[in-house]
């Protein structure tokens, strides 16, 4: 098998995945730590509405982070076929700090704004990972599966912020224009990368937050920060209620 998608010389292919929705605070309006929430209801749907999609794509290796939500979404877009799921640590989320000293408010305006000054030296996401240090990990793992051989298609499925670094990357902005890419649970992005003689020559990138049930984003007026505020605005509502 080539390692170059038909008609091409070197082109290779990365389907590149969010995971499907999750909720990040329980009834009770608490949070729930990030490496334990599963796909809701909806979050599986997703994944499956994903796989109907990407029937017909011959990949030839698909990976996922290890955390519960990004295996089961792969899980979910995978489903009935033989190939093994494989697992890229480097690719987990960036981490934000503790709001220690902190009010709602002021952790709430950080969460939405989170990657405003992401390209300046030392910056941190809300006090915790250094954006240059997570974008290089991520990068660099990105890049040394695209010199890999054996490969046309490939499957990832990652999270928000890792993706925004990776479509940064694969636009040639980095850091400066990563916030600009919004992740909608279970999207897909789709970067093509030339690879000749042992570099990356070239990346392009073909599609950007596709989510196959919702192809207009009618209604989906919120950012994917927001989205996961006001659920939690919505618990603590109907707990007022009560």
């Amino acid at each position: 098998m080539s390692d170059a998608l038909d008609g091409t010389k070197g082109r290779r292919r990365i389907y590149l995945m969010r995971h499907g929705e999750v909720r990040y605070f329980d009834d009770a309006g608490k949070t729930v730590h990030p490496k334990f929430v599963d796909l809701t209801e909806d979050g599986h749907a997703q994944a499956a509405s994903m796989g109907a999609m990407l029937a017909k794509v011959p990949f030839d290796r698909a990976f996922s982070t290890g955390l519960p939500r990004t295996h089961q979404t792969a899980e979910g877009v995978l489903a009935g076929r033989d190939i093994a799921l494989e697992e890229i640590p480097e690719l987990r989320e960036i981490r934000s700090g503790r709001p220690i000293g902190k009010t709602p408010a002021e952790v709430r305006a950080e969460f939405l704004g989170g990657f405003a000054d992401s390209h300046q030296p030392g910056a941190r996401f809300i006090g915790g990972d250094i954006f240059q240090e997570v974008y290089d990990r991520a990068v660099g793992a990105l890049e040394a599966l695209l010199l890999e051989p054996g490969w046309r298609n490939l499957l990832i499925v990652a999270h928000d912020g890792i993706n925004r670094l990776m479509l940064g990357w694969a636009s040639q902005g980095g850091l400066s224009v990563a916030g600009a890419f919004e992740q909608d649970p279970g999207c897909l992005n789709v970067i093509d990368a030339d690879v000749e003689d042992g570099e990356i020559r070239r990346r392009v990138i073909k599609l950007v937050n596709l989510t196959p049930m919702n192809h207009s984003k009618l209604g989906n007026n919120l950012t994917s920060p927001e989205q996961i505020f006001e659920y939690r605005r919505q618990v603590m509502a109907r707990l007022n209620d009560g």
